[in-house]
């Protein structure tokens, strides 16, 4: 069901905390205007108010190249922002976030998607602070060096560089994401972060067993620490076997359950249009199955087009207006309302 069906107009107001579109911007950065051409239209279409953009280094780029591939993608979220004022804002501070909605703007959160940009030099971090980076996730499925990945055997942590960087995240209140961490990395950041936290894009690890979703006592810390997790729409984490919409809705039925619907969120994750443009190769740390291409996506749920059909089934599990509009928008601006730097201490 998208606006064309004609069931769901406008659409409802989505706040999505991972969407990995600057991967194929950064690739077509010689084409004229790729946000506009390939991604606004979706967003706007499918009533995106809010979007978490990461910056991260596929495994073809490692080591030597991840800076480089990162600060791309940095430049291509600058050109999105600059070419298209009227309708995005680039969002640094609670009061960029309230003006963006108040001017009908989408938000545009640039984050990072595991820390291989920073190689070992973790005071780097600064530097992605300063060019609007709010929100840290400090590894992808595999071991780096500042934690181990949830794709790992060993069932590690944060290692001591991990730990530094830990501790000066919290100089500016960075928000540090949790997706794809190890489980160890997972409760180690809970124990020594006093700062805010997210899973950006997870899933239920109780309606799909994979290591890259989570557990019950992991979702219970998260919302004991006021996070919230965003719901993810990749195939393997939703149910490989069966890849549908009606299961992306069960695991938002299970953390609500178990963490209330105040901490449940959005991250789709829709990866399936930046695998079909050609800007990434399959990587050997993949956690798809074999059969399944990184272009597989949820059947009923492949664009941000589809926000509407997730809503409508929502809307007929029986969620109530309040609890329906906090998971789609208001659980996660309300999050970043509390978590981003006000404007005199965004520079510190």
């Amino acid at each position: 069901m998208t606006l064309a069906d004609g069931l769901i107009s406008p659409p409802p107001p989505i706040a999505d905390a991972h969407n990995d579109l600057l991967i194929e911007l950064a690739y077509r950065a010689g084409e004229p205007e790729p946000f506009r051409r390939l991604w606004l239209g979706q967003l706007q279409a499918g009533g995106v108010v809010a979007q978490l953009c990461p910056v991260s280094a596929n495994w073809e780029y490692l080591p030597e190249g991840a800076l480089r591939r990162a600060l791309q993608q940095v430049v291509a979220f600058q050109r999105a922002v600059a070419e298209n004022p009227a309708e995005v804002a680039a969002v640094r501070t609670r009061e960029d976030l309230r003006r963006a909605a108040d001017a009908g703007r989408i938000a545009m959160i640039l984050s990072m998607e595991g820390a291989e940009p920073l190689g070992y030099s973790e005071e780097l971090a600064d530097i992605f602070w300063q060019l609007g980076v709010r929100v840290f996730g400090l590894t992808w499925n595999r071991r780096n060096p500042y934690a181990e990945g949830c794709n790992e055997p060993g069932g590690g942590g944060l290692s001591r560089l991990g730990r530094r960087l830990v501790a000066r995240l919290r100089g500016p209140g960075a928000v540090i994401d949790l997706a794809h961490a190890s489980e160890r990395t997972f409760y180690d950041v809970v124990e020594l972060y006093d700062g805010p936290l997210l899973v950006s894009h997870g899933n239920c690890r109780a309606v799909c067993d994979t290591p890259r979703n989570y557990d019950d006592a992991q979702l219970t810390a998260l919302a004991e620490r006021g996070g919230v997790v965003g719901i993810m729409a990749t195939p393997g984490t939703v149910d490989p076997d069966k890849p549908t919409l009606e299961r992306l809705l069960d695991h938002v039925d299970h953390a609500v359950q178990v963490m209330g619907p105040d901490h449940v969120a959005l991250g789709a994750d829709f990866f399936q249009q930046v695998s079909r443009s050609g800007a990434v190769r399959r990587s050997p740390d993949s956690m798809r199955p074999p059969e399944m291409g990184e272009d597989t996506a949820v059947a009923g749920f492949e664009t941000p087009l589809d926000y509407p059909r997730l809503a409508e089934g929502l809307r007929d599990r029986g969620y109530a207006d309040a609890e329906l509009s906090g998971i789609l928008r208001d659980n996660l601006l309300g999050f970043l309302g509390r978590a981003l730097p006000s404007e005199v201490a965004a520079d510190v």
